[in-house]
């Protein structure tokens, strides 16, 4: 098999820094899965990005696809010739489809009978031919939400595009792709190196892309180069902090880095650390310096695109555009300390939270309500949970947070410690908005948690009230990250809670704006959508999906206790009685959905006539009376092997009973029997759902 390597480049303007791995990803993926659709093996296939360009490398790939023999199947033997031997028009048809007269077809046997066929060659095309239609689909692909055009294009692009390469092997593939002409030239750093540079054989590309065009085109090498500079110059003065998210951002700014250390006034420590860490991230994409004790220092480190030949004014230059930033931040801290934080409460009636859900005022009141419900049955502190409540979106209405939204709630922890609340209200104002992300540090206080709950539940009330739940891969109101929020705090916090109970509260509260979904239905809607990211939840905890189907189907309403019931689900299928039992509780819940009976709560034992169902009947009721106290107690794992137990006289039970017999008495006290055999196990989980 004959290879060459293959090298794609699309050369650009500054692509988006924040989406630049994602794309050269998806690019990369889109080419890799078209050579496999079109058959042309290859080796590998590496990514590359940077700032103005995506490129793919792909190593040995076939030159040109391989034939393939295509087998076309006729009609039978039968219906292909008639009584005296010559063909019908079934025959003839099927020849002439294929090119050929009768005789030259193939007759195939299978264990069907005989069928009239036909074998051609079908010749593999280039790669060449191929691979721009590979290319092209490849950024049609491209998960970019807005395209643009440029010049008198009719082409589009996330920005506008200078150069293509297409090179497999030593030649330049013959193709336009967003309506630029293939060639073999690259070009280097915008400042470093604008001129072209000649790409000699694909496996060159990256290295004289370096020593040649000062881009480090490799985003992990770029990025890791970043990573080291910024911990080696952060040493000079403290600890760099570093932020995945944004090192990634910096990474698709850059081509080629340096890492360079400023200051700024030490005057400005007095505003809070984090409305300067996000002036400076947000703003300016500086990475902070802290000292041992986690203190923000007066330095930043921010990344240059140039090798400077007097890098101290390059730091100048970055300390006098960080200076009226940290400025800003500064003023906004004293004008928003002049009035109390609760004075902005009114305001948010300006604000309108949902067109059909009220102002931002409106969802404070319903939410101070709900969370102070949620207080009281669960024993907490209802004054604090309630003035929380009614704090925890002043803030928005700050200057500091009109001009910093990632502060919102840390912003109002400040002002309220400030205007001497209490310091469980200051902080679960902030602490409301936990978890903000997958894997976020949960609320710490308990008007927090409270407050998180109800702030969280009243949006998906509202908001699936009103037919706006999340569709497909869209969220605008991030539901599904509230809905896990909840799941993560009833169950890690160990919330005696009825979910159901709270989601029929929530909708209560929504006096002035009329829900377009009754209680029980929006009741049930928002349910069912927790109980799935429980579900995910409990997926990468690591517990098997049969087994988190067994739990949930029972529509657990406290979901601190699933949990337990998992465990105890996870220990019982290790027992050498899980699979039996597990099938006779399958074949019990498929004879009781069959029958038409109706089947009474307990069984009478003196009606049952056999020795196996009297057995079952006398040690399912002697151990009903143990496992009581284990229920009640919660104690799954140890109810679970005391209902292992059964396996003996339930399996004598299904051989010699009938349970369906005619005589209707006999019959409704065995339904009743297995039944209540049945209803044990569901006090756990359904164990019939376990693979």
């Amino acid at each position: 098999m004959k290879t060459s390597d293959l090298l794609i480049e699309i050369g650009t303007e500054e692509l988006p820094p924040k989406a630049l791995k994602k794309l050269s990803v998806a690019f990369s993926d889109g080419i890799r899965n078209g050579l496999e659709s079109a058959e042309l093996e290859f080796e590998t296939t590496t990514a590359y990005a940077s700032p103005r360009r995506l490129a793919v490398l792909v190593k040995g790939c076939q030159k040109k696809q391989s034939n393939k023999i295509i087998e076309k199947r006729g009609p039978s033997l039968k219906a292909a010739y008639d009584d005296e031997g010559n063909p019908t028009q079934a025959a003839t048809g099927f020849a002439k489809s294929c090119g050929v007269e009768v005789a030259e077809l193939d007759k195939l046997e299978t264990d069907k009978g005989t069928w009239l066929s036909y074998n051609s060659e079908q010749r593999g095309k280039t790669a060449q031919s191929i691979i721009p239609a590979i290319v092209q689909k490849s950024l049609d692909d491209l998960p970019i939400p807005k395209r643009m055009r440029w010049g008198n294009l009719k082409e589009q692009f996330v920005r506008p595009v200078h150069w293509v390469i297409l090179l497999f092997g030593d030649q330049v593939i013959n193709a336009k792709i967003l309506g630029i002409k293939a060639g073999r030239e690259t070009v280097g750093h915008r400042f470093h190196h604008p001129d072209t540079i000649y790409i000699d054989a694909p496996e060159n590309y990256a290295s004289l892309l370096e020593t040649k065009g000062n881009v480090i085109v490799d985003f992990e090498s770029r990025r890791n180069l970043i990573l080291t500079q910024i911990l080696k110059v952060a040493k000079i003065k403290g600890t760099a902090i570093i932020d995945g998210s944004l090192l990634d951002e910096v990474t698709g700014m850059v081509e080629w880095p340096q890492a360079i250390i400023g200051n700024f006034d030490e005057r400005f420590l007095d505003v809070p650390s984090e409305a300067l860490i996000s002036a400076m991230k947000s703003h300016q994409k500086y990475f902070h310096v802290v000292d041992d004790n986690k203190k923000l220092m007066p330095h930043f480190i921010t990344i240059s695109n140039i090798k400077s030949k007097k890098p101290a004014m390059v730091r100048v230059g970055n300390e006098r555009v960080i200076r009226p930033r940290l400025a800003d931040s500064e003023f906004f801290w004293k004008q928003d300390q002049k009035q109390p934080l609760f004075s902005h409460n009114k305001t948010l009636n300006n604000v309108v939270f949902q067109s059909k859900l009220g102002s931002l005022h409106d969802k404070v009141l319903r939410t101070s309500e709900l969370a102070g419900h949620i207080a009281e049955i669960t024993g907490l502190d209802v004054e604090k949970t309630k003035r929380a409540a009614m704090l925890c979106k002043c803030d928005l209405m700050t200057n500091m947070v009109s001009e910093f939204p990632d502060l919102q709630g840390t912003m109002g922890r400040y002002y309220a410690e400030l205007d001497g609340e209490d310091k469980e209200v200051a902080l679960a104002i902030e602490e409301h908005y936990m978890p903000r992300f997958s894997g976020d540090k949960l609320p710490s206080t308990d008007a927090g948690k409270c407050l998180a709950l109800a702030d969280k539940i009243d949006s998906m009330v509202g908001l699936f009230g009103v037919g706006l739940p999340p569709t497909g891969d869209k969220d605008p109101f991030a539901l599904r990250r509230a809905a896990l929020g909840v799941v993560r705090i009833l169950i890690e916090e160990n919330l005696d809670i009825d979910l159901n109970i709270i989601i029929k509260k929530a909708i209560k509260n929504y006096t002035y704006q009329k829900l377009a979904l009754a209680v029980n239905e929006a009741t049930t809607s928002v349910y069912n959508f927790i109980l799935t990211r429980l579900q995910v939840y409990y997926v990468n905890k690591g517990f098997a999906r049969d087994e988190i189907d067994a739990v949930l189907s029972l529509k657990p309403s406290q979901l601190n206790d699933c949990e337990n019931r998992l465990r105890a689900l996870s220990e019982f299928r290790k027992l050498p009685e899980a699979t039996s039992l597990a099938a006779a509780n399958k074949r019990i819940s498929n004879i009781i959905k069959k029958s038409k009976d109706k089947i009474p709560e307990k069984c009478n034992p003196f009606i049952l006539v056999g020795k196996d169902e009297k057995m079952l009947a006398t040690v399912m009721g002697d151990m009903i009376n143990e496992l009581e106290p284990l229920f009640d107690n919660r104690d799954y794992e140890a109810a679970m092997k005391k209902l292992a137990g059964l396996r003996k006289y339930v399996d004598a039970f299904f051989d010699n009973v009938m349970v369906m017999t005619k005589e209707d008495t006999l019959r409704i006290n065995r339904l009743a029997l297995l039944n209540s055999i049945r209803n044990q196990f569901l006090k756990v989980a359904d164990i019939s759902k376990l693979q």
